[in-house]
């Protein structure tokens, strides 16, 4: 069952992302949702094509999508989706954004998929059966100590009016790691972390639809999940960190420190 899934969430993710690549550079609306957060009707168009077809597969799954919130479904089925995740990068043409879609039974991320669509890089995962970018098995990295490793992070939209905006930990991570990256997607973090990439992802006030596919996928690849205590992280905690294990302990001491 989860492998037909699959495929439906595969087709649905790169059919928004064939909008996205179509539309990036080219005339759209930008409305706001808050002081500095965006969306556009492409976020819009991509998340009713998605609905649409998983609906379409699925008529009785749940749903929770950025921009619709949740909607039910008599099924113990709910699809997560962030129809672009990215968006500031994608209202300023940055082209660094992805589609995620993660599918959820019975309270239980089961599989995952992040579309890149820029760079046609298609990472998926289903529980138990590993991590793949675009039919290769990947794996995190053995990158250690911290001090060799590459790191990422994002930045809550309230971060000019909120105490808990990650600037601390950001300062002390720049100084520990070998390098901080902040590109604005943090599904494409996770995904990265999973493919080795990076080795370590730490983020503050991120949703559901942001993390569910990326988690599982950064799980599935051999790497570590937690909360910023080292307890285990749901999809609903105020604070995620991912890594590649190897370097866990380390990044924690820090945000133990830190506590931003």
């Amino acid at each position: 069952m989860e492998t037909d899934y699959l495929e439906i969430a595969i087709q649905a993710a790169r059919a928004a992302g064939q909008i996205q690549r179509e539309r990036l550079w080219s005339d759209y609306s930008i409305a706001f949702k808050g002081e500095k957060n965006l969306v556009t009707d492409v976020d819009r168009l991509s998340e009713d094509l998605i609905v649409r077809q998983l609906r379409a597969a699925c008529p009785d799954c749940g749903i929770l999508a950025e921009e619709r919130g949740a909607l039910g479904g008599g099924s113990p089925l709910r699809w997560i989706i962030d129809p672009l995740d990215g968006t500031t990068n994608y209202a300023h043409g940055f082209p660094w954004f992805a589609v995620s879609i993660a599918l959820e039974i019975s309270g239980e991320i089961r599989l995952g998929v992040i579309y890149h669509p820029m760079m046609d890089e298609l990472f998926t995962s289903v529980r138990g059966r590993g991590a793949w970018m675009n039919g290769r098995k990947i794996s995190v990295s053995r990158r250690q100590p911290l001090n060799n490793s590459l790191l990422a992070t994002g930045f809550p939209y309230d971060r000019g009016v909120s105490n808990e905006n990650n600037f601390d930990n950001f300062i002390q991570f720049q100084l520990a790691a070998r390098a901080v990256r902040r590109a604005g997607a943090a599904a494409l973090d996770l995904a990265y972390v999973a493919a080795g990439r990076l080795d370590g992802f730490w983020e503050c006030k991120l949703n559901p639809w942001d993390v569910a596919a990326g988690k599982l996928l950064v799980e599935e690849a051999g790497g570590t999940v937690t909360n910023h205590d080292g307890a285990h992280y749901s999809i609903t905690d105020h604070r995620i960190l991912a890594s590649n294990g190897y370097i866990h302990q380390e990044m924690l001491q820090i945000l133990g420190v830190c506590r931003t």
